[in-house]
C-alpha cells in the first residue's frame, strides 16, 4: 500500500475539517472599516446609511465587541452589505468623540444617507441583538416603529430575539 503524500495529507485533512468546524473558522470575512471622514463620505455618496463605532484600546466592552459581535458572520455580511462601517478610537480623535457627544465606550452610532443622526445606544451589544438592530435601522422601521414595538412584533409574528 502506498503512502500518501504530505501535501495530499494536508489537503485531506483541510477538506474533512471544513465540513465539521463552524461557517466562520475558515472565513476571511471581516469588516470594512473606514475611516471618520472617508465613511461619512462614502455614505452620502452611495446613498448608505453609515455605522459608527466609537470605542478605545483600553476599554473591555469594546474588546468584547471586536472578539464577539464583530466576528459573528451574519453581522459581518449585514453590515458589509447595508451600511459603511466607521471605526473611530475615541482616544486619538477626541474631537470627533466629542462631537457626538461620546461618554461612554463602546458607541454605536446610526447615521443616515443624508449625515443626519438617526439614533446611538451605547455599551456592549451581543450579535444577535446587534443584528436585530442593524435590521430595524436598515429596513427603515425606526421611522415608523420604536425598537420596543419592532422588538414585540417580531416575538408575536414567530422570530427569536437573540441575547
Amino acid at each position: 500500500m502506498k503512502t500518501m503524500k504530505p501535501a495530499a495529507l494536508v489537503i485531506l485533512i483541510f477538506l474533512c475539517a471544513s465540513f465539521w468546524l463552524p461557517r466562520y473558522a475558515f472565513s476571511s470575512d471581516k469588516i470594512k472599516w473606514h475611516s471618520y471622514k472617508e465613511g461619512i463620505e462614502s455614505g452620502k455618496m452611495n446613498k448608505k446609511k453609515v455605522f459608527l463605532y466609537f470605542y478605545s484600546d483600553s476599554c473591555g466592552y469594546c474588546e468584547d465587541m471586536e472578539k464577539v459581535t464583530f466576528k459573528d458572520v451574519s453581522v459581518i455580511e449585514t453590515l458589509d452589505k447595508n451600511f459603511i462601517s466607521v471605526k473611530v478610537n475615541a482616544d486619538k480623535e477626541k474631537k470627533t468623540a466629542s462631537s457626538y457627544n461620546v461618554r461612554g465606550l463602546p458607541g454605536n452610532w446610526f447615521i443616515g444617507e443624508k449625515g443626519e443622526t438617526i439614533s446611538n445606544r451605547p455599551g456592549y451589544i451581543p450579535p444577535g441583538m446587534f443584528h436585530i438592530i442593524l435590521k430595524y435601522i436598515h429596513t427603515d422601521s425606526y421611522k415608523s416603529i420604536s425598537f420596543n414595538s419592532y422588538i414585540k412584533n417580531r416575538i408575536n409574528s414567530g422570530g427569536k430575539v437573540l441575547k
